[in-house]
């Protein structure tokens, strides 16, 4: 891939890792998005270049770091771009999305399992049961705290069992910013927090809001009240799509497969300035899911 991100006529597809995790974590899209002629960039957060192993043994460049840094850090990345690229972002990836996008950058946006953005004040138990190591000790506010194989397999793997849930972490798993999560936390009734976003903001791009129905880490109340802030306020497409029985592991989770479809399909119908649906469903086999099963969609 050139440094222009481009190789070919397809967009450019931008993913963008969360908290406690890399790239790593989007290695099945990488390949399968890249196998389906797209170009695609998994940059990391800033100082986080090497890879899981490496970041655990020297995880000094999370301490105090914060949101805006991590913002900054991929809006320079995305305007030495050739053209407008597709966003996606997990967990608070996703958030940097929504931030990226109100910012007037990428064609579309994704974001999975999305950390809300300021002045949404939804707050579930099961969230707070997933981050009470971090927030539950004010020393962590500028520390970078990782999460015990127990905390993660309750937050993000409650699909699987301890055993399983284990290999996920050795492979993925690093500390996280404990600045980032305590700002979020303390964002959710100022809307001029850190994570702010103009929810009335017209001239962004398409913004698609992905959540499972069993994220414990992020639910999906979280993301529906998201979505209402824009729905309220803007007259740009917002749309919503929850999935059946996904975790916050959704990206790795089995049969991630027909969320990374579905992503790249509405954008690539959604995005300003990009090829067409047909080039993007010919690309990917049908997807069969599951009888019995069936997800939720809002759309403006």
């Amino acid at each position: 891939m050139g440094a222009n991100g481009r190789t070919s006529n397809k967009p450019t597809i931008v993913l963008i890792h969360g908290l406690w995790l890399t790239p790593r974590s989007w290695e099945g899209w990488i390949d399968r998005y890249q196998k389906a002629g797209y170009n695609v960039i998994a940059p990391s957060w800033p100082g986080l270049e090497g890879e899981v192993e490496a970041v655990r043994k020297n995880p000094s460049p999370l301490k105090g770091l914060k949101l805006k840094t991590v913002v900054d850090h991929y809006d320079r990345i995305i305007r030495k771009l050739d053209a407008q690229p597709i966003l996606m972002g997990h967990s608070f990836g996703g958030l940097i999305v929504q931030m990226l996008v109100d910012r007037g950058l990428g064609s579309a946006g994704v974001v999975v399992d999305s950390a809300q953005s300021a002045a949404v004040p939804v707050l579930p138990l099961s969230t707070v049961w997933a981050t009470i190591t971090v927030l539950g000790n004010p020393f962590t506010f500028n520390a970078a705290v990782g999460l015990s194989p127990e905390k993660f397999n309750y937050a993000f793997t409650n699909e699987l069992d301890a055993v399983e849930s284990k290999k996920v972490y050795d492979r993925y798993q690093i500390p996280g910013s404990g600045r980032i999560l305590w700002d979020a936390a303390l964002s959710l009734l100022n809307p001029n927090a850190s994570s702010k976003v103009n929810y009335a903001n017209n001239n962004r791009a398409p913004l698609l809001f992905i959540a499972g129905s069993n994220d414990h880490l992020v639910p999906p109340s979280i993301n529906k009240a998201n979505v209402r802030k824009y729905i309220k306020n803007s007259s740009a497409v917002t749309d919503y799509r929850e999935f059946p029985n996904r975790t916050h592991h959704t990206v790795g989770q089995k049969g991630w497969e027909e969320v990374a479809d579905f992503a790249i399909q509405w954008a690539t119908e959604h995005a300003r300035d990009q090829v067409t649906l047909a080039d993007v469903k010919s690309a990917f086999p049908p997807t069969t899911t599951q009888s019995g099963t069936r997800s939720t969609e809002i759309r403006t």
